[in-house]
């Protein structure tokens, strides 16, 4: 028996260090007004990428979203970098909401726990502080993922997003929930962001699978709030 628990706890080691989601997973949205009336679409990738210089692993994660209401149009393009621990190397953020536009580099240097964020097609650039493991918003949702994934809700932590944000996570309890005609049981999130001028609320629905998925997420926008709904997987 005892000969056994080395490689029980090898294998605990090794399970920990695994994430929910595989490398090549590509999950597609509708996105909906509230009346049900669609939108348009968003998309979120992950992949393993070619290693860095010193040879250790990264993960490439991708947004994509495009949906309009009349006057208001949102096309954003997000690109993330991340260590095998997800803490971020690089954030590429482009982005469009109605008349609004933003095209921006950030790169995180994190044994000085410094991010630098660069505007580009011209314009300034500022230092940011960040936290032990810095995370910009996208590789967050991972993070968020694997995290839930292992049995945890995230702390409040700080999130890079341009600027940075604090947000905070409360259990809402866990509701069956029927997505494209699609059952699952899944656990309901009151997310809430806190910046330097502005604040937001969400709502994220996560499914109990494997890969811990997120179903649905309702979020606030100008002309108001509208729900990503996970396509028929």
């Amino acid at each position: 028996m005892w000969n056994c628990l080395p490689a029980l706890f090898l294998a605990a080691v090794s399970a920990a260090g695994q994430m929910p989601f595989a490398s090549g997973e590509v999950l597609e949205y509708s996105v909906n007004w509230p009346s049900g009336l669609s939108l348009g679409k968003a998309k979120f990738s992950a992949a393993r990428s070619d290693p860095d210089q010193e040879g250790r692993a990264q993960w490439a994660f991708a947004f994509h979203i495009d949906a309009a209401v009349p006057g208001y149009h949102v096309l954003d393009d997000y690109q993330a970098t991340a260590d095998e621990d997800l803490c971020s190397i690089r954030f590429l953020k482009k982005a469009q909401h109605g008349k609004r536009k933003a095209h921006e580099e950030i790169t995180f240097d994190q044994t000085a726990h410094q991010a630098r964020r660069r505007t580009l097609g011209g314009g300034g650039a500022s230092t940011l502080e960040i936290p032990e493991c810095g995370r910009d918003a996208l590789t967050f949702f991972y993070y968020l993922r694997r995290e839930l994934a292992r049995g945890r809700i995230p702390p409040p932590q700080r999130v890079v997003f341009g600027a940075v944000y604090q947000v905070r996570f409360q259990p809402a309890g866990s509701q069956p929930v029927t997505v494209k005609g699609k059952p699952y049981e899944a656990d309901q999130l009151a997310v809430s962001v806190k910046g330097p001028a502005s604040e937001a609320a969400f709502l994220v629905l996560v499914a109990r699978d494997e890969a811990r998925t997120p179903v649905r997420v309702t979020v606030p926008l100008e002309p108001g709030s509208f729900t990503m709904e996970l396509a028929a997987k």
